[in-house]
């Protein structure tokens, strides 16, 4: 049995899904075989309660270890990215794979006002830069489990199958804000909505056009276009708290909408906030020309659960973001299977050994980034569509 050396990088709610998900992987002896973050108690508690080596840093960690899976925040991947992929690792990356987190150092920086084409610019350098340090033949894993949900994973199989044309799709994540911290502060996230809910959707978006492409023409279909709109609704005056949504967002949007056009002319749309009650509200619609189908990521409806007080299932969970278990719940049975997780945790891991290109990769990434920076220049400018830059081959 072929046997894979990872280390992680994070010590936050990414890393233990990962950690979760690795130990669940099949046909590969799979070694934990180390863990780093910026935080010394964070790495020691997160190693030693997983019986994980701990290390002090990604360099100290790289020779003892043939995969380095990123689950840092945001602003960390890229030098992750880098160092792995300069030492020749294969790598796995969390979502969103970087973005534009201003001037190093300065707390004044706010993303809103910030001009939205020098962030475009300074984004489609830092893609370039990854571009061309990933290692060829190495793993490129963009771990964005919205493309390894069973549901979704249906409709590409229909599309392969049926050699369907999609004509328009739409997507959501939703919720009531973010476990991080730090979410509402662009030099940390990388922005709010567009980036932190909407790579999800989008990203799933664009790999339903890659595969029709792939399976009809043996090319894939790319973005061309984008218009999007951005919002700070609970950052509105005249806002009424109730306690049930979260508000501490210092320069972020905290609802977006990002319409795409391919470039075969079809379109999709893309619905993201931190404004929604009741749990995550994940979806993706397909309208095709020779089917329609609605791929539901959560809720999932597969189990209905009732309880007349909720603090009865204090010590039960129920699903991410729920607001309250009082009354029926759309109960998740195993939120790593129906969101993805340990599919793509499989998926990466099979293709590390096998040299098998994954379902979700590098340039999957490269496209979702681009156009969630291409959107955030159209909502600066009210609206008005703006190109997804391409990157230069040289």
């Amino acid at each position: 049995m072929d046997q894979l050396r990872i280390g992680i990088v994070g010590a936050g709610m990414a890393a233990d899904f990962h950690v979760a998900c690795l130990r669940r992987v099949y046909g590969v002896d799979v070694q934990l075989a180390g863990v780093t973050s910026l935080r010394p108690e964070s790495r020691r508690q997160f190693g030693e309660s997983r019986h994980i080596p701990v290390f002090a840093s990604l360099e100290a960690m790289l020779e003892h270890v043939d995969l380095v899976d990123i689950c840092s925040p945001p602003a960390a991947h890229k030098q992750g990215i880098l160092l792995a992929a300069q030492s020749g690792k294969h790598l796995i990356v969390e979502k969103p794979l970087t973005g534009f987190f201003g001037p190093a150092e300065d707390e004044t920086f706010r993303g809103d006002a910030y001009p939205k084409a020098r962030m475009l610019d300074e984004v489609m350098e830092s893609l370039q830069e990854i571009a061309a340090a990933v290692t060829p033949g190495r793993l490129f894993g963009y771990a964005e489990n919205f493309i390894y949900a069973p549901a979704l994973q249906k409709e590409r199989d229909v599309l392969q199958h049926s050699r369907g044309q999609i004509l328009r799709m739409l997507g959501e994540e939703s919720h009531n804000g973010s476990h991080s911290p730090v979410y509402g502060i662009w030099r940390f996230a990388g922005g709010g909505s567009l980036i932190g809910k909407g790579c999800h959707p989008l990203s799933a978006l664009l790999y339903l056009k890659r595969c029709e492409g792939c399976y009809r023409d043996g090319r894939p279909i790319r973005p061309v276009s984008v218009t999007a709109r951005t919002h700070a609704l609970t950052r509105l005056s005249g806002y009424a708290d109730r306690q049930f949504i979260r508000t501490e967002y210092h320069d972020i949007e905290d609802q977006g909408w990002m319409h795409v056009v391919f470039a075969d002319g079809t379109i999709g749309d893309v619905i993201t906030g931190e404004v929604v009650l009741g749990g995550i509200y994940d979806y993706v619609e397909v309208f095709a020309n020779n089917h329609r189908a609605r791929c539901r990521l959560s809720p999932t409806n597969l189990v209905d659960l009732y309880a007349p007080a909720g603090d009865e299932l204090d010590e039960t969970y129920i699903m991410e973001k729920i607001s309250s278990r009082e009354g029926w719940s759309p109960a998740a049975p195993d939120e790593q299977w129906t969101m993805g997780y340990q599919t793509e945790l499989q998926d990466f891991i099979d293709c590390a050994v096998t040299g098998r290109r994954p379902q979700s990769d590098l340039a999957l990434a490269l496209d979702t980034t681009a156009t969630i920076y291409a959107a955030y220049l159209s909502a600066e400018r009210k609206g008005s569509e703006v190109e997804v830059p391409v990157l230069s081959k040289g």
